[in-house]
């Protein structure tokens, strides 16, 4: 086991601040907030995928008794061919940006807003909506990438406008991105195998499942021109920089204030409905309140990207990879930007393989512009990765463990895209499967003679993102800290900030009260996503502490009458290194501010770097009902390497959510479509998540590989958990059955169609 440390606070599990408001219904989220003399917006959106916008017609809709305001994209200032960099430093076409907001002339899939209501109840604004008129040309639609790269197939945008030169063989197709990867000679690498292997999945669109449906609500003053936006998301700075984009208006006439937060999962960072209450609001001089519905949020908000995955892999008879290969075609719904690079540079990350090629393409259908979904776009290729590497272990009879272990990147390891790994757990994640009781136990008996059972393993990476953060801290006079953070609260990130700005000081982590801040009151910090939060605001935190400790001890050491170089602030308390009789507490000291010069205030900057990459790892015992496909999850066990595990109690949350999820992305969740593209599903009761009823406990095991780019020796926790239990439940399927289901979910359905038609 690498470097860890002992920490006093750091590691503990102390309860969250905000945990008593949540559970007794007093936390606010974005559905809760009532204005003053608040209307309510309804959005029309397209019943179908692919059309022209011929006329929309909404004067009846304006002279309805009750409707305040009516929209549609001409109120919104055209967007030509310029490029909008997000605050992550990404280019995207600002016009495809407004037009995922209203239409302005094209529909690209079904549930695309064309026009908004503002009345005087949902019920009003509901009925404003079905007197709009909209006159469409309904084109051929396509929703799937096979369909989509045909050569007959309808184009859907027209000289795409990207941020690099597309490549002039995907000239007039759908094709709107490509990224490639390569090192070594491939073609060498494959004739120096003994054994090769090659699989291909086809996976369908799925969505993050978060509880809360987006809402949001905006007023917009006359007065003082100023906008004012409440909503649930997972960046609020970045709310504010979409709409300046989009309205173009100054960012600082914007104001958004985060309310909590039910779930986002990456589903939560594009801003869908507050640029329309915000026009709701300016035209109508009132505040605008937009809630979507379940149906909303799963036909016309950001899901993950479908497509197919393939890969390739040569081994020795020893079990030495070769050569590897992998393609992977995402959908990218209806504009430009699945997550094609990511999961390319991850798909074998975990191993060091001389010769490597992997490409990505990104492919417009005509569904909604799909979005980040923890590690986007690296279980698409784990799939295909993890299985091929399973079928090689198998023609060569070598543990699928130890087949790993013979491959597993290491320090001084290259990912596909050349960056080289400093510290990583791959090899300690992949000890802790084998040393596992899990691992070495048999598997459980049959429960019945149709019943096969199998074990499956898996592994996954994620690379986390770093970020931008700003931590204010002010000692109160009663011995506690006012802690302000900028990074929205996205599974208990308040306790872990809180912990390790305690760390620094030696006060107990109750003592510290964290609030999440609007734009106006916190300096920039970046969004809550790819498992960055705890890292740069727990930073940020920790800078903010060191400042407020040398406060203290030049506050000590003026009250003492002492060179401050004799005073040392630690454990909560000051002490003298010349005078043992010198001691004073942090709540002794925080009541003598006011008489002593006055209030301590400390604060955060950072542009962290250093959120090093998290290695996962299943195993998964199930059953497999073979006379109707079925399939009964028995045991399963997740790791990951957490580098230190500020709160192990939300880590562990953090690994069992994610898996859970992946095991509903891999046997239940599917976006269905119809023939005209409209989605058949888009409810929970068809839109099958799983429940408590189909996962057993999952047995979350903390790996502790002590990452040196971050002052705690942290690591990111949140993405990698959702990586491997595609491929681990595939394997375990495949070990049951001796059938390889190449299709994902792998239901009942498409279980029992591939045993009927298999060899066995």
């Amino acid at each position: 086991m690498k470097e860890t440390r002992n920490f006093k606070y750091v590691g503990q599990r102390p309860l969250r601040p905000d945990g008593i408001e949540k559970v007794t219904g007093k936390a606010l989220y974005g559905a809760d907030i009532n204005l003053p003399e608040t209307i309510h917006g309804k959005i029309l959106r397209s019943p179908h995928a692919h059309a022209k916008i011929l006329s929309i017609e909404v004067e009846k809709a304006k002279a309805l008794p009750g409707v305040y305001a009516v929209i549609t994209a001409k109120d919104l200032i055209p967007k030509h061919e310029q490029l909008y960099k997000d605050l992550e430093g990404t280019l995207h076409s600002l016009r495809y940006l407004s037009n995922n907001v209203l239409a302005e002339d094209k529909v690209l899939y079904s549930g695309h807003a064309v026009a908004a209501v503002a009345a005087n109840s949902p019920y009003v604004a509901l009925e404003a909506l079905s007197l709009i008129k909209v006159e469409y040309e309904v084109l051929d639609a396509v929703t799937d990438v096979q369909s989509s790269m045909d050569n007959h197939a309808p184009l859907l945008l027209e000289n795409p406008i990207t941020a690099s030169k597309r490549d002039a063989e995907f000239e007039n197709t759908n094709v709107v991105g490509h990224c490639k990867f390569s090192r070594g000679d491939v073609t060498l690498g494959f004739t120096k195998a003994d054994v090769i292997v090659e699989t291909e999945y086809k996976m369908n669109t799925v969505h993050q499942g978060y509880i809360e449906p987006q809402s949001a609500t905006a007023l917009w003053s006359k007065d003082d021109r100023q906008l004012k936006i409440w909503c649930s998301n997972q960046g609020h700075f970045s709310v504010r920089h979409e709409v300046s984009a989009i309205l173009e208006i100054p960012v600082s006439q914007i104001k958004v204030i985060p309310m909590e937060i039910g779930g986002g999962f990456g589903g939560k960072i594009t801003a869908h409905i507050e640029p329309i209450a915000a026009l709701l609001s300016r035209k109508s001089g009132k505040p605008v309140k937009i809630s979507l519905d379940r149906a909303e949020v799963l036909q016309c908000t950001g899901p993950t990207s479908g497509g197919v995955v393939k890969a390739k892999i040569g081994a020795t008879n020893d079990g030495i990879f070769t050569a590897v290969t992998c393609d992977i075609y995402l959908e990218a719904g209806a504009y430009p930007g699945s997550f094609i690079e990511n999961g390319c540079n991850t798909a074998f990350a975990p191993y060091d393989v001389p010769n490597l090629r992997v490409a990505g393409y990104d492919i417009v259908t005509n569904k909604p512009k799909t979005g980040a979904y923890r590690a986007p776009g690296t279980p698409n290729s784990a799939l295909a990765v993890e299985t091929a590497v399973d079928e090689i272990s198998r023609k060569l009879k070598i543990d699928p463990v130890d087949l790993r272990l013979k491959n597993a990147a290491d320090k001084g390891t290259r990912k596909a895209d050349g960056t080289i790994y400093t510290e990583i757990g791959m090899i300690e994640t992949a000890q802790s499967v084998i040393e596992h009781q899990h691992y070495a136990e048999p598997l459980p008996e049959s429960s019945s003679k149709t019943m096969k059972v199998g074990r499956g393993v898996a592994f996954g990476y994620s690379g986390n993102i770093n970020g931008a953060a700003t931590v204010i801290g002010n000692v109160v006079q009663d011995g506690t800290v006012s802690l302000i953070i900028g990074s929205v609260d996205i599974g208990g990130t308040r306790i872990s900030i809180a912990q390790q700005f305690a760390e620094v000081l030696g006060i107990n982590p109750d003592l510290v009260t964290p609030t999440v801040a609007d734009t106006d009151s916190i300096g920039y910090t970046s969004a809550s996503v790819g498992s960055s939060a705890s890292h740069k605001s727990g930073w940020a935190a920790y800078e903010c502490a060191l400042d407020i400790k040398d406060q203290l001890e030049t506050r000590i050491s003026k009250i003492w009458d002492v060179p401050k170089t004799t005073v040392v602030f630690e454990n909560g308390q000051a002490r003298s290194t010349d005078n043992s009789k010198l001691k004073m507490s942090f709540k002794e000291l925080s009541s003598m501010l006011d008489d002593t010069g006055g209030p301590i205030s400390g604060r955060g900057n950072v542009t962290a770097a250093g959120c090093a990459g998290s290695f996962s790892a299943n195993i998964v015992d199930l059953e497999v009902d073979i006379e109707t496909g079925k399939v009964n999850i028995l045991r399963y066990t997740a790791f990951q390497d957490a580098g230190k595990a500020i709160h192990p109690s939300y880590v562990e949350g953090q690994i069992q959510g994610g898996t859970v999820q992946g095991i509903g992305w891999a046997l239940h969740e599917e976006y269905v479509f119809n023939e005209q593209g409209n989605m058949t599903n888009p409810s929970l009761l068809d839109y099958r998540m799983p429940t408590s009823w189909d996962v057993p406990m999952i047995d979350a095991q903390i790996i502790e590989s002590y990452n040196s780019g971050h002052p705690y020796g942290a690591r990111g926790v949140g993405e990698a958990s959702i990586v491997p239990p595609l491929p681990a439940i595939s394997n375990a399927i495949n070990d049951a059955i001796d059938c390889r289901i190449p299709q994902l979910p792998m239901s009942p359905t498409n279980i029992y169609k591939f045993i009927i038609n298999s060899d066995h």
